[in-house]
């Protein structure tokens, strides 16, 4: 999750309404490689300039890669969390990958900056939880938190959340490991 994401108040507003709208290997090869066009002549749904943008080209680089050798991962990775009022995709959500041999799954999202603080982080964890409470294989549900992201670490203790350790990514630098078990919704 980006440093930058804000917990949503969810009493100052109706929650949002969202879905994660599954893409295709040939969507995540034109986002990985910044062009937009190419990325909406395929996209199931329309996207702004800000999912090709430099920020999240490196997560469409590592779904394109996963899904060109696993195909079946798709139905499990990152997706555009879409806004069904709005008709508007707002930023991206889903899984790291289908559930591991122990049932554990890991959650990712981030919001576009013009869409924060908006219910929108908090909308997309619920609707990632609630697929992993309905998935029979999935027993855990993980995700991983750098320790000055206080409003990520925040959102995800209301969900139950428990840390269980530190990991590093070359990518994302420290992350704390938060998991809850997947049916505790």
């Amino acid at each position: 999750m980006q440093p930058e994401e804000q917990v949503d108040q969810p009493e100052r507003r109706p929650p949002q309404q969202v879905r994660i709208v599954q893409l295709t290997a040939p969507v995540f090869r034109a986002l990985a490689d910044g062009d937009l066009a190419a990325a909406n002549a395929v996209s199931p749904v329309p996207l702004s300039a800000y999912f090709a943008g430099p920020e999240w080209r490196g997560t469409w680089r590592r779904r394109s890669r996963q899904v060109e050798e696993d195909p079946a991962s798709a139905a499990w990775v990152t997706g555009v969390i879409w806004d069904e009022r709005q008709r508007v995709a707002v930023g991206r959500a889903g899984y790291h990958g289908p559930p591991d041999p122990s049932g554990m799954v890991e959650i990712g999202y981030a919001v576009d900056p013009a869409y924060r603080r908006r219910g929108y982080a908090r909308a997309a964890l619920e609707f990632l939880l609630d697929r992993a409470a309905r998935e029979p294989q999935v027993r855990t549900v993980r995700v991983t938190i750098s320790p000055d992201n206080v409003a990520s670490r925040t959102l995800a203790s209301q969900y139950g959340f428990a840390e269980v350790g530190e990991q590093w990514d070359d990518e994302d630098g420290l992350e704390v490991i938060y998991e809850v078990d997947a049916g505790s919704r």
